[in-house]
């Protein structure tokens, strides 16, 4: 039987660029496409798929808000969580949150089939130097960062934050409420013990996470 992958991302050329990548090397692969956490949920919900390529920053809720309702819902589906941001933070979330791999998107096009191969084979994907970032965060005596500190939800406000968005644009991105973002913004400045939007800009550059 060909092989059913969904693809979930909100950006038509991500979505396209997948598919030819993907056609070229598994000329029989059926494809499916969702933009939002809804239409995820629901094509999951209507047919068998073999794997989810799952864009991090879906609009309504990110990409650990599914994989923790994939997982509650006890769909064994294997997941590789897709991103642009700081691979090393994004990717020990998902990973911890039950993903079977985490590829970069700047290198998809160089890793895709690999990581596709490997996470149908039953085995886990991430890259060489992510593993070896791993296997320092894994290190429970090395001192946390601020950043790791948040909760998903807070950290990924954070990433917003830092990339010059206003507490109602995230409140639409993700569909809450403004109050819901400021009091994660809130939660943010108080645990990262910093002031204010700047300086939670600042440190986030200086981490690399955006």
């Amino acid at each position: 039987m060909p092989r059913k992958i969904l693809i979930a991302d909100d950006h038509s050329a991500i979505r396209i660029g997948v598919k030819q990548i993907c056609s070229n090397e598994f000329p029989t692969m059926q494809f499916g496409e969702a933009v939002n956490y809804s239409e995820v949920l629901q094509k999951l919900k209507q047919n068998d798929w073999d794997m989810l390529i799952l864009d991090i920053d879906l609009p309504g809720r990110n990409g650990l808000d599914i994989l923790k309702q994939i997982k509650a819902e006890k769909n064994k589906i294997p997941v590789l969580v897709f991103s642009f941001h700081s691979e090393e933070q994004i990717a020990f979330r998902a990973m911890k949150t039950g993903a079977a791999g985490y590829l970069s998107k700047d290198v998809a096009d160089l890793e895709l089939v690999r990581a596709i191969n490997k996470i149908m084979d039953g085995k886990k994907y991430v890259s060489q130097s992510l593993a070896e970032k791993f296997l320092g965060m894994l290190d429970d005596n090395s001192t946390k960062e601020p950043h790791e500190l948040l909760s998903d939800r807070e950290y990924q406000t954070l990433l917003f934050i830092a990339s010059g968005k206003t507490v109602s644009e995230i409140a639409d991105f993700l569909c809450l409420s403004t109050p819901t973002i400021s009091t994660y913004r809130a939660r943010i400045l108080a645990k990262m013990k910093m002031k204010n939007n700047a300086e939670l800009t600042t440190y986030a550059i200086s981490q690399k996470l955006v």
